[in-house]
Parts: C-alpha cells; sequence; structure tokens
C-alpha cells in the first residue's frame, strides 16, 4: 500500500533542501524556473497519488517560496444583471375629477379589487353619497368634521354614531385630518363593513347590478337614487392601461 504522505524533495544544484509534504494527492509536475539567487535552473518532478497534506494555496505558497515566483490570482468578473422594471397596469378614469382619480387609484392600491365593474359600482355609491366631496354634511353643507352635528359627513356620509365617531378615531389615532380626502380614503378602505364586503367586491366577473348587493351591506342607504346609474355611466369611462 502507498503510503498516505509523500514528500517532494526539491533540489538547487545540490545546494539547498526544502520538503513539501502531500497526501493522497495524485500530481505530475515539471516546474523550471530562474531566481537571481541561484544561478542555475530548478527542476522538480514527482508522481504523488492521494490528496494534499495542506491546501492548494499553501502549495502555491512552498512553491513561491522555493522559486522566488509570485502567484497571481485572477478573480473572477461578475457580468452585470439586467434589471427589468415591469409595467404594472391599472384602471384609470380619464374623464374624472383629480379626487375621483384618486380614490380610484386607492381602491387598487390598497385592496385586491381589480374588476371593472366592481370598482365603478364602489365609485357610483361614493358619488351618490358626497359627489366625492370630503368634506360635506348631510344636506349640503361643506364644514369640518367637528362641525357636522347632525346627519352623515364626508366622502360616504358616515351617519351612524359609531361610524362617525369611527372616522375621528382613526384620524386621531393615525395623525391625519378627518375633514380630508385621503385619511377618509384610507379609513373607508379599513373600516370593519369595507372589510366584509370586500371579498364580494374582490370576486371579479359579475355586473354592476350584482355589485350593489355588497354595497348595500356596505353602505346600507334609505335612497337608491340614481347610484347604479352612476356605476354604469363609470364602467363606460374607466380605461385599462
Amino acid at each position: 500500500m502507498r503510503p498516505l504522505c509523500t514528500t517532494i524533495r526539491i533540489s538547487l544544484d545540490g545546494t539547498t533542501e526544502r520538503i513539501i509534504t502531500i497526501n493522497k494527492l495524485y500530481l505530475n509536475f515539471t516546474i523550471t524556473s530562474m531566481s537571481r539567487k541561484f544561478l542555475t535552473g530548478l527542476t522538480v518532478s514527482a508522481t504523488l497519488l492521494g490528496s494534499a497534506c495542506v491546501t492548494a494555496s499553501s502549495l502555491d505558497e512552498h512553491l513561491a517560496e522555493v522559486t522566488g515566483d509570485a502567484i497571481v490570482v485572477e478573480e473572477e468578473v461578475q457580468e452585470p444583471v439586467e434589471v427589468v422594471e415591469l409595467e404594472v397596469k391599472e384602471w384609470t378614469c380619464p374623464t374624472c375629477s383629480p379626487n375621483e382619480q384618486y380614490v380610484l387609484a386607492k381602491l387598487q392600491e390598497y385592496t385586491p379589487i381589480d374588476d371593472r365593474n366592481a370598482l365603478a359600482t364602489i365609485m357610483g355609491n361614493i358619488k351618490s353619497e358626497s359627489n366625492f366631496n370630503s368634506n360635506i354634511c348631510e344636506g349640503g353643507a361643506r364644514v369640518p368634521y367637528e362641525r357636522c352635528y347632525s346627519g352623515g359627513y364626508g366622502l360616504i356620509q358616515w351617519t351612524s354614531i359609531g361610524r362617525y365617531r369611527g372616522l375621528g378615531n382613526f384620524a386621531s389615532k393615525y395623525g391625519c385630518n378627518p375633514s380630508e380626502l385621503d385619511c377618509q380614503v384610507r379609513w373607508m378602505i379599513n373600516e370593519p363593513q369595507f372589510q366584509q364586503a370586500l371579498p364580494s367586491f374582490a370576486g371579479g366577473g359579475q355586473t354592476v347590478s350584482q355589485y350593489m348587493r355588497p354595497a348595500y351591506r356596505w353602505l346600507g342607504w334609505g335612497i337608491k337614487g340614481y347610484r347604479q346609474q352612476y356605476a354604469y355611466d363609470y364602467s363606460k369611462r374607466l380605461v385599462f392601461g
């Protein structure tokens, strides 16, 4: 059986010897080098079987010491990775007012609703409630949140004491103005009544008439009015792209 470790005996014209120990390495090599300190060539020949007792980098270091040659390690150059930006498409309403466009965008940003008729139905109901005016008190007065003393207030006319106070409590907790559109849209989306109706709106594939059912559960209106006609109008105005 071959010994586990074999040695390479390196001689420089018989004057200097270095021993390098290698374990289970199968290696054939011949190195010829010139050194200013030694006026003759260096020849190393060896045949070994097994794996190195020292690491490959250690072997390189030993050979570099003997030959006087520096070991140069080339680093692998990584090719730059191309970043591809995906275009996100959504429903827009080019002919809508800024308030309408804002609400439409936030509904798609913060909910999974992506069906045109579902979005149109929600928009039609908001139009019927407030015409997208956030500071409107039932009856038409434009007042701050705390000065609407009766009836509904705001975007979807929060009417009951619990829902009206819910808007105010949300605004206090998150530091927004309950009279302003952005605060009301955030509360509208997070309000429990909307969250309960959300799965029906997010399901997709229904008509405006069918989406009016979860809309009623969400708002509980007393007078239906023109809200369904408004919804049909939005469904024609919404553009995907």
